[in-house]
């Protein structure tokens, strides 16, 4: 079976690019959109929707298989490639991507990927965007995976040298501002990790930290009332560095330690982990405060789980992070990594340390790329996925969660 046929077409994502620096900086929200100007590189506004690129492969048993490109809705933040504008990119898959592609094996998931990618970087004379080689190589895992008769998880593993799980990875539900509502739909489905709750700012957490706390503690009596015998979810919030604000360094800290340690209280008796608690301004800053910090929490006996994400974007970021020891959980934040292979080599270096691998990613993706991701997730074991796309929570995590047990129950029946 060959590859007869690749095209791009625009197309909108899950939810929406936002301007990170001018939300942190206090743009005021006007109702869904924010006030002011964004100071992000690329910005037109503060808030805008979010887009995405639909790959579409067509081979000779007249079958096609998609993928989707998409990036992050902070994007152009730190080190982070800037805003994607599908319609500049689709001219790269239409003529160089499909040029290279158009006669291969359709079966050849590695190779495919490589010759595609080559031909992207050379035809923009750099390397291609992270959201492009993340659609292209969805689109031809797809792809071999229909030409193979088998899984996305199968090829996948065995392209990296995996073994795929035999049950589903836990999935972490987003809330988005919809906190609690958002928090009481998980705990009545049982969710594992939730809910996220979208802490971006000094007004939700609070000037001394109490509006999170106050989170917290309302969280743990929900899971009381909520839950059931068995169901112990582990709480994660994400706060986008504003901790570090509220606070600043030395973040081993006797103030900063025993903040941490109300957030426990407040939490209990479910496990907490604890998202961004600090934006240093670069890599090597950020992986000291966080080390700083889990090293502190360490000595006091303070059971707060950190997790890395500004700063931790590809895959030597996510090494660093690890060798370094600065992150209880490391975000593999998949269109920032790009192409599939890289998350999943990236949760891979996570086994045998003691960092958990979280794959993660953005409400901005849509459900071709979410699914996608389930089967990295599923290739690899990761200690957690995120449900996507969309801030609604209820549909990222049908998408995620019957991708893994529709793909379960095939390796079963074989």
């Amino acid at each position: 079976m060959q590859i007869e046929r690749v095209t791009a077409t625009p197309g909108v994502a899950g939810f929406f690019f936002d301007d990170q620096a001018a939300i942190r900086d206090g743009a005021a929200p006007d109702g869904f959109v924010y006030d002011g100007s964004p100071v992000t590189d690329g910005y037109q506004e503060i808030r805008e929707p979010g887009e995405a690129l639909l790959i579409a492969v067509k081979t000779s048993d007249g079958q096609t298989h998609q993928g989707d490109c998409a990036a992050v809705q902070y994007s152009g933040v730190g080190d982070r490639d800037p805003l994607f504008r599908a319609a500049e990119h689709a001219p790269v898959v239409n003529e160089a991507v499909a040029d290279a592609l158009v006669g291969r094996d359709a079966a050849a998931f590695a190779a495919n990927v490589d010759a595609a990618l080559t031909a992207a970087d050379d035809a923009t004379d750099d390397t291609a965007h992270t959201a492009l080689r993340y659609g292209v190589s969805q689109a031809l895992l797809a792809t071999a995976a229909a030409a193979q008769g088998t899984t996305r998880t199968r090829v996948l593993a065995s392209a990296v040298g995996t073994e795929p799980v035999i049950e589903p990875v836990p999935v972490f539900g987003q809330s988005g501002d919809d906190r609690r509502r958002g928090a009481e739909k998980m705990l009545v489905k049982h969710v594992p990790v939730l809910p996220h709750g979208l802490f971006n700012a000094v007004s939700k957490v609070g000037t001394s930290g109490e509006r999170l706390r106050e989170y917290l503690s309302w969280l743990s009596d929900r899971a009381d009332e909520l839950g059931s015998p068995g169901y112990t979810p582990r709480f994660h919030v994400d706060v986008y560095g504003i901790i570090g604000d509220l606070f600043g360094p030395p973040y081993d800290r006797a103030a900063v330690v025993d903040y941490f340690a109300d957030l426990r209280t407040a939490a209990a008796p479910y496990p907490l982990q604890i998202e961004g608690p600090v934006d240093a301004g670069d890599r090597a800053s950020q992986i000291s405060a966080m080390g700083e910090l889990r090293d502190g929490l360490a000595d006091a006996g303070v059971n707060v789980d950190i997790v890395a994400d500004e700063w931790c974007d590809d895959r030597d970021d996510v090494a660093a992070f690890v060798d370094a020891g600065a992150a209880d959980v490391v975000q593999v934040k998949t269109p920032d990594l790009g192409e599939l292979r890289e998350s999943a080599r990236a949760v891979r270096d996570c086994a045998g340390t003691d960092s958990r691998a979280y794959l993660g990613g953005t409400c901005n993706e849509t459900t071709v790329s979410a699914r996608a991701c389930a089967h990295v997730a599923l290739a690899t074991g990761a200690a957690q996925l995120l449900a996507k796309p969309g801030m609604g929570f209820d549909e990222g995590y049908a998408v995620v969660t019957n991708e893994m047990r529709r793909t379960l129950a095939r390796h079963r029946d074989r």
